[in-house]
């Protein structure tokens, strides 16, 4: 299997990549928080814990608009 991921704003038939721009969204939303742009934690749950909590942060501030 290859990677098929649509340049912006054109569909290549497959639908993938079709709504790109909500992933690209979400990890520049991520990069908002220092400690997931560099990943210093050396345990995955760790990470994943901040990942987790970063991605409720974004959800709630979405929603308290």
């Amino acid at each position: 299997m290859k990677p098929m991921i649509a340049r912006r704003g054109s569909g290549h038939g497959s639908g993938l990549g079709v709504h790109r721009w909500v992933i690209e969204q979400t990890i520049a939303l991520l990069h908002w928080f220092g400690r997931l742009r560099i990943r210093w934690e050396i345990r995955d749950d760790i990470h994943e814990a901040f990942m987790a909590l970063g991605a409720a942060i974004i959800c709630w501030r979405r929603l308290a608009r």
